[in-house]
């Protein structure tokens, strides 16, 4: 899975992590929240507040992900520069 995003930017599949994290964790917080009666107020900007900085940094957490994982060369040229190791040398 890891060679089809190689080269690509991260940042967006990130963001993606961590805004289905934020909503999946603020739907059972607001629960629990209203549970102890908790005003709606309360409840909707404590979601929103998870929701958004776990985008924010799931988005932060790809962009600095892409610098470890380049783009691989071009089959061509790896190709080529593995024939022109292994042909004899004179000396």
């Amino acid at each position: 899975m890891m060679k089809k995003l190689r080269g690509r930017n991260l940042a967006h599949p990130g963001c993606l992590i961590g805004i289905t994290a934020g909503l999946t964790l603020g739907i059972v917080l607001g629960a629990i929240l209203a549970k102890l009666n908790v005003a709606l107020n309360t409840v909707l900007l404590i979601w929103l507040a998870l929701t958004l900085s776990l985008g924010v940094i799931g988005w932060f957490i790809g962009d600095r992900l892409t610098s470890r994982f380049p783009a691989l060369d071009d089959r061509a040229t790896i190709n080529q520069a593995n024939s022109e190791d292994t042909s004899p040398r004179e000396i």
